[in-house]
């Protein structure tokens, strides 16, 4: 005997699993503000140590030249990245900041607090040098002002708090949800 079409218990199956599937590839709709702050601020600090890299500040005719590093500023609940390369004087200044290669924008005075809710960031600003290092930002002698320990940022939210952990001698960043 020939059949030409499925049963009904086949096409219930296919169903079924078909339904299974759609479940477990659903994303995930609920917005995380804590989660999603710390992983744009921690992308954002794995960034400024790429441009460190890749846009080597390294000038022997010039003694200040290490105050020229890709920096990392946190003021408040928002942060700047910036290369003082215009005037040194720790401030961000037009044209110095970072541009986001996703949007294209600068990468100044994001503010955490409005974007995602942030109420607190406990850190401090620091820089990169050349080969990713990260160092006080206003340092006063380039040899001197490495970190040797590690660098923590703490960003706290209604739901909680998370920190964002940077590595002396290699700037690696991880993010903890304590």
């Amino acid at each position: 005997m020939k059949r030409s079409a499925f049963t009904m218990l086949e096409l219930v199956f296919v169903i079924i699993v078909i339904g299974i599937l759609a479940v477990l590839a659903m994303p995930n709709f609920n917005r995380h503000p804590l989660q999603e702050a710390t992983e744009q601020l921690a992308s954002h600090i794995r960034y400024t140590q790429h441009l460190a890299m890749v846009d080597d500040k390294f000038d022997p005719a010039d003694a200040n030249w290490w105050k020229r590093k890709w920096q990392l500023k946190i003021t408040g609940t928002s942060y700047d990245v910036f290369s003082d390369s215009v005037t040194i004087n720790g401030t961000v200044d037009a044209g110095e900041a970072a541009i986001d290669p996703l949007t294209k924008t600068p990468i100044s005075a994001i503010n955490l607090a409005t974007d995602y809710g942030i109420t607190a960031i406990t850190a401090s600003t620091f820089a990169f040098d050349n080969m990713g290092r990260p160092y006080n930002a206003f340092t006063i002698d380039v040899y001197t002002d490495i970190v040797t320990a590690d660098t923590n940022i703490t960003l706290t939210h209604d739901d909680g708090t998370a920190i964002i952990t940077i590595r002396p001698e290699t700037g690696y960043v991880s993010v903890t949800y304590p």
